[in-house]
Protein backbone atom coordinates (compact mmCIF):
# COMPACT_ATOMS: atom_id res chain seq x y z
CA UNK A 1 0.00 0.00 0.00
CA UNK A 2 1.40 3.40 -0.97
CA UNK A 3 1.53 6.24 1.47
CA UNK A 4 -0.75 9.07 0.35
CA UNK A 5 0.93 12.34 -0.55
CA UNK A 6 0.07 15.64 1.10
CA UNK A 7 -1.76 16.62 -2.10
CA UNK A 8 -3.80 13.38 -1.96
CA UNK A 9 -4.78 14.02 1.66
CA UNK A 10 -5.74 17.64 1.05
CA UNK A 11 -7.69 16.69 -2.07
CA UNK A 12 -9.66 14.14 -0.04
CA UNK A 13 -10.28 16.61 2.79
CA UNK A 14 -11.41 19.26 0.31
CA UNK A 15 -13.79 16.82 -1.37
CA UNK A 16 -15.44 16.20 2.02
CA UNK A 17 -15.42 19.86 3.13
CA UNK A 18 -18.76 21.27 2.02
CA UNK A 19 -18.15 24.64 3.71
CA UNK A 20 -14.82 25.24 1.95
CA UNK A 21 -16.55 24.28 -1.28
CA UNK A 22 -19.34 26.80 -0.58
CA UNK A 23 -16.71 29.46 0.03
CA UNK A 24 -15.35 28.72 -3.45
CA UNK A 25 -11.88 27.84 -2.16
CA UNK A 26 -9.28 26.68 -4.65
CA UNK A 27 -6.24 24.77 -3.39
CA UNK A 28 -3.12 26.25 -5.00
CA UNK A 29 -0.51 24.34 -2.97
CA UNK A 30 -0.62 21.43 -0.57
CA UNK A 31 2.43 20.20 1.31
CA UNK A 32 3.20 18.86 4.74
CA UNK A 33 3.16 21.94 6.97
CA UNK A 34 2.07 24.34 4.23
CA UNK A 35 -1.00 25.16 2.19
CA UNK A 36 -1.99 27.99 -0.10
CA UNK A 37 -5.67 28.63 -0.83
CA UNK A 38 -7.52 31.24 -2.88
CA UNK A 39 -11.12 32.44 -3.00
CA UNK A 40 -13.15 35.37 -4.29
CA UNK A 41 -15.42 37.27 -1.90
CA UNK A 42 -19.02 37.21 -3.12
CA UNK A 43 -21.89 39.64 -2.47
CA UNK A 44 -23.63 37.27 -0.06
CA UNK A 45 -20.51 37.23 2.16
CA UNK A 46 -20.80 40.85 3.33
CA UNK A 47 -22.04 42.22 6.63
CA UNK A 48 -24.29 45.24 7.28
CA UNK A 49 -21.37 47.59 6.56
CA UNK A 50 -20.87 46.30 3.01
CA UNK A 51 -17.55 44.66 3.86
CA UNK A 52 -16.82 40.97 4.15
CA UNK A 53 -18.06 39.35 7.33
CA UNK A 54 -15.02 38.57 9.50
CA UNK A 55 -16.07 34.93 9.57
CA UNK A 56 -15.38 34.65 5.85
CA UNK A 57 -11.71 35.63 6.18
CA UNK A 58 -11.42 33.53 9.35
CA UNK A 59 -12.90 30.52 7.54
CA UNK A 60 -10.50 30.81 4.60
CA UNK A 61 -7.56 31.02 7.01
CA UNK A 62 -8.97 28.16 9.10
CA UNK A 63 -9.21 25.93 6.02
CA UNK A 64 -5.60 26.74 5.09
CA UNK A 65 -4.61 25.97 8.70
CA UNK A 66 -6.46 22.64 8.63
CA UNK A 67 -5.01 21.54 5.30
CA UNK A 68 -1.43 22.48 6.28
CA UNK A 69 -1.62 20.58 9.56
CA UNK A 70 -3.50 17.52 8.34
CA UNK A 71 -1.31 16.99 5.27
CA UNK A 72 1.08 15.03 7.49
CA UNK A 73 -1.40 12.16 7.47
CA UNK A 74 -2.50 12.31 11.11
CA UNK A 75 -5.82 13.78 12.28
CA UNK A 76 -4.96 17.21 13.69
CA UNK A 77 -7.63 19.31 15.40
CA UNK A 78 -7.59 22.98 16.35
CA UNK A 79 -7.29 23.83 20.02
CA UNK A 80 -7.03 27.60 19.62
CA UNK A 81 -7.08 30.26 16.91
CA UNK A 82 -6.84 34.03 16.79
CA UNK A 83 -7.34 36.41 13.89
CA UNK A 84 -6.74 40.09 13.18
CA UNK A 85 -8.32 42.09 10.35
CA UNK A 86 -5.95 44.93 9.37
CA UNK A 87 -7.76 45.69 6.09
CA UNK A 88 -11.41 45.81 5.01
CA UNK A 89 -12.34 43.12 2.51
CA UNK A 90 -15.01 43.81 -0.11
CA UNK A 91 -17.02 41.81 -2.64
CA UNK A 92 -14.87 40.98 -5.64
CA UNK A 93 -11.65 40.86 -3.61
CA UNK A 94 -9.55 37.79 -4.32
CA UNK A 95 -8.00 36.48 -1.12
CA UNK A 96 -5.02 34.15 -0.88
CA UNK A 97 -4.26 32.43 2.43
CA UNK A 98 -0.81 30.97 3.05
CA UNK A 99 -0.50 28.69 6.07
CA UNK A 100 2.93 27.66 7.32
CA UNK A 101 3.76 25.54 10.36
CA UNK A 102 6.19 27.52 12.49
CA UNK A 103 6.89 24.96 15.21
CA UNK A 104 5.91 21.33 15.61
CA UNK A 105 6.18 18.75 18.37
CA UNK A 106 4.90 15.19 18.47
CA UNK A 107 1.47 16.37 19.64
CA UNK A 108 1.26 20.12 18.81
CA UNK A 109 1.78 22.33 15.79
CA UNK A 110 1.78 26.12 15.72
CA UNK A 111 0.78 27.77 12.46
CA UNK A 112 0.77 31.28 11.02
CA UNK A 113 -1.62 32.09 8.19
CA UNK A 114 -1.32 35.31 6.23
CA UNK A 115 -4.27 36.36 4.07
CA UNK A 116 -3.53 38.80 1.23
CA UNK A 117 -5.81 40.45 -1.30
CA UNK A 118 -5.32 40.76 -5.06
CA UNK A 119 -3.10 43.83 -4.50
CA UNK A 120 -0.81 41.79 -2.18
CA UNK A 121 -2.01 43.84 0.82
CA UNK A 122 -2.37 41.91 4.07
CA UNK A 123 -6.06 41.51 4.91
CA UNK A 124 -5.66 39.09 7.81
CA UNK A 125 -3.27 37.59 10.32
CA UNK A 126 -4.28 34.21 11.77
CA UNK A 127 -2.45 32.10 14.34
CA UNK A 128 -3.55 28.65 15.39
CA UNK A 129 -2.50 25.61 17.38
CA UNK A 130 -3.49 22.04 16.61
CA UNK A 131 -3.39 18.89 18.67
CA UNK A 132 -2.10 15.92 16.72
CA UNK A 133 -3.99 12.75 17.53
CA UNK A 134 -2.60 9.29 16.89
CA UNK A 135 -5.35 8.64 14.32
CA UNK A 136 -4.14 8.27 10.73
CA UNK A 137 -6.31 9.73 7.97
CA UNK A 138 -8.32 7.25 5.94
CA UNK A 139 -8.56 8.00 2.23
Amino acid sequence: MTTPTAADLVSTLMARDRFSQWLGIEVLEAAVGKSVLRMTVRDEMVNGFGTSHGGILFSLADSAFAFATNACGVLSVAIDCTVSFPLAVRPGDVLTATAIEQSTTKRLAFVDVTVRNQDDAIAGHFRGTVYRTAIPHQL
